[in-house]
C-alpha cells in the first residue's frame, strides 16, 4: 500500500498502471470533511500524513541526495536512529516511540 495526497501525480492514469505492474494499492486522503468513505481512512491516514510531514520539515526539506541510495540510507537513519528512538511524541505521553512500546510490554507483562 503506498499513501498519497489526491495531487496530480497520484490520481493520473500512469500512476495507477505503475501501481498495478507492482502489486500495490494506492491509499489517498480526503478533501475538505471526510467522512470515512474515500478510498483509505481519513483517520488512519492521518498518522501517516504527520509523519511524512514530520520527515519532510525535520529531515529533507532543503537537501539535495546525489543518489536515490543516499536518501534511502538518510531516511532510514531518521527513522531508526532518531525518529523511533529518540524523538519524544506528545500522544505518547512524550516517550519516543521505542519508550512507548517498552512502557507498554513491561505493563502488559505485568497483567496491568
Amino acid at each position: 500500500m503506498i499513501h498519497s495526497d489526491q495531487g496530480s501525480q497520484f490520481t493520473s492514469r500512469e500512476w495507477q498502471v505503475f501501481l498495478g505492474q507492482h502489486n500495490l494499492e494506492a491509499s489517498m486522503s480526503c478533501r475538505g470533511n471526510c467522512r470515512g468513505n474515500c478510498r483509505g481512512n481519513c483517520h488512519d491516514n492521518a498518522v501517516a500524513e504527520s509523519f511524512f510531514q514530520l520527515l519532510k520539515r525535520e529531515r529533507i526539506r532543503r537537501r539535495t541526495y546525489l543518489t536515490r541510495e543516499a536518501a534511502r540510507q538518510d531516511v532510514f537513519d531518521y527513522i531508526e536512529m532518531f525518529y523511533n528512538p529518540k524523538r519524544k511524541h506528545t500522544n505518547n505521553g512524550m516517550l519516543s516511540p521505542v519508550d512507548f512500546e517498552t512502557r507498554q510490554q513491561k505493563l502488559n507483562e505485568a497483567g496491568v
